[in-house]
């Protein structure tokens, strides 16, 4: 009787396993031919990212605070993965309960359909014809479930109704389920991958964007001052290069925005309103401005800044085209993904380079970062200002729209706050006694850096020797040398002030609800 038991308990186990294997394959074959199938239709259509971007835009400020600070710019690859888990233990479930009762797992997955359908109609390009490659996915998924279902019920049904469990009654069905498994997985992969290598040779913007020659500017960036990086070696480049650029947006999946279909519109409380297309804007008198960009999400101390030279269309030429009326005191900026910034008007028009930007340091947009134009505004934070892939510009007010993230609780203006930050030493990093150099950036965007401060193991505060400044919108970098330094473990704390002598706010604050404040320290030793 013992034997039997340990048998049956047994078959149970490898019966259930089976069939979570049965669900697991199953939503790879419905995600797999879905991507394949959209393919052929809009971003929206790939029921992954429209999951993950429904995900985002319902992601409480602190459950983003959190991401980003613990994963920085490869929090999109944390959600993924995320979400390959959670659906990986749904199918598995989904699986489990086919094997007992086929109708019951397949309401599941049905049921997990449509609340990807409902992700993908709810997103802000899409369209009913977007649902079809879920549709055909579904079917697939389906047909897998009751496919390898069937061998995993009789492969149990076997055992449990003769009561028997060798390997020689149970070999058949066991080899039966395997095999069928072995070519579903395989052609699922095949099938997805063939999606994704088709989305990529569909990608317009990848072959318009290495093809493209920017114009050159009208007015050129004044050239930078020699000495404007710091003398330490290990301090962040004054210019971030493209690919090292920090990237923190909305869009699970970077859209593929063709620049012969891209169009402006610029309407609301104007006098005027008109659209825009990508050679016209070229047309224009473009300018040309190195500005540091940050991210409200930065952390004291943090890496989502970075300097660039933007090339671009002044946004105060478009207002003062458009006319904007009286009472406009806002502009509600718009992403073809449906992401929107509230900018204050004054800050567009007045003389700093806010600008519609279509090139960065020297070669058109990345994808990544925009292309064909995104919004560039310097002393603002990018929630309130730094819109990529953007389609639609409207005048209104702060009264009457906000932007996707002041509708969530953050602030509405977003004025960048000063911060400092110490580069070098690594926190917690080894140094040999002796001079050790300290170096690292800070900012103050539309106002410049005045003087940098440090101190070394809470004793006095020493002035730093400052770099060139190349423009009050740029980041300013800076740099000290400490003598004598003992062996041992040490900190050092930075300090910055503005243009107008004021100090960086010293009391510690999270990025929420207007962006972090506090003094940055790091720990080292030397040896």
């Amino acid at each position: 009787m013992g034997k039997r038991t340990k048998a049956t308990q047994r078959d149970f186990l490898r019966g259930n396993l089976f069939g979570a294997l049965a669900g697991v394959i199953a939503a790879g074959v419905l995600f797999a031919v879905a991507q394949f199938v959209s393919a052929f239709f809009g971003p929206a259509s790939s029921p992954m990212t429209s999951m993950g971007s429904t995900f985002i835009d319902f992601t409480p400020a602190w459950m983003k605070n959190f991401a980003i600070a613990t994963f920085g710019t490869n929090d999109k690859f944390v959600l993924l993965l995320s979400m390959v888990i959670v659906a990986t233990v749904l199918s598995a479930v989904a699986g489990v309960v086919a094997r007992k009762k086929l109708a019951a797992g397949a309401t599941l997955v049905v049921i997990f359909a449509v609340v990807m359908g409902a992700c993908i109609i709810t997103r802000a390009s899409a369209g009913l014809a977007d649902l079809f490659p879920l549709l055909l996915g579904t079917l697939a998924g389906l047909f897998a479930l009751r496919f390898l279902s069937q061998d995993t019920s009789a492969s149990t049904t076997t055992s449990t109704t003769t009561n028997l469990s060798t390997a020689d009654e149970l070999a058949p069905s066991r080899r039966t389920f395997l095999v069928r498994s072995a070519l579903l997985a395989g052609a699922a992969v095949v099938v997805g991958l063939g999606g994704t290598v088709i989305n990529g040779a569909r990608n317009t913007a990848i072959a318009v964007r290495e093809a493209l020659k920017l114009p050159s500017p009208k007015t050129q960036a004044a050239a930078l001052p020699a000495g404007v990086q710091a003398p330490v070696d290990g301090v962040t480049p004054f210019v971030t290069p493209n690919d090292d650029f920090y990237r923190i947006d909305t869009a699970l999946s970077v859209p593929d925005v063709d620049p012969a279909k891209w169009q402006l519109r610029v309407h609301g409380m104007v006098e005027e309103e008109f659209t825009i297309g990508f050679d016209e804007l070229l047309a224009q008198d473009l300018i040309e401005s190195y500005v540091t960009l940050t991210c409200v999400s930065n952390v004291v101390g943090g890496n989502l800044a970075g300097n660039a030279k933007w090339l671009g269309y002044p946004l105060r030429e478009v207002l003062a085209r458009a006319k904007p009326k009286a009472g406009a005191d806002m502009v509600l900026s718009t992403s073809i993904d449906g992401f929107s910034a509230s900018t204050p008007l004054p800050v567009l028009q007045d003389d700093r380079d806010a600008m519609l930007a279509v090139g960065m340091n020297g070669e058109p947009l990345p994808l990544e970062h925009g292309f064909p134009v995104r919004m560039v505004v310097p002393g603002l934070y990018g929630f309130v200002s730094a819109t990529k892939w953007v389609v639609d510009l409207e005048v209104t007010t702060f009264a009457q729209a906000s932007g996707y993230w002041t509708s969530r609780g953050w602030s509405s203006h977003g004025p960048i706050k000063t911060a400092s930050r110490v580069e070098v030493p690594r926190a917690l990093g080894r140094v040999p006694a002796g001079t050790v150099a300290v170096g690292g950036s800070a900012w103050a965007q539309t106002k410049g850096i005045s003087r940098v401060e440090v101190q070394i193991d809470d004793g006095a505060w020493q002035e730093a020797t400052l770099a060139a400044e190349a423009s009050v919108d740029t980041w300013r970098q800076w740099s000290y040398m400490w003598d004598n330094a003992p062996a041992g473990t040490h900190k050092v704390r930075v300090r910055a002030y503005d243009a107008d002598g004021t100090l960086q706010i010293q009391d510690q604050a999270p990025p929420e609800p207007d962006g972090s404040t506090g003094w940055h320290s790091i720990t080292f030793n030397v040896t």
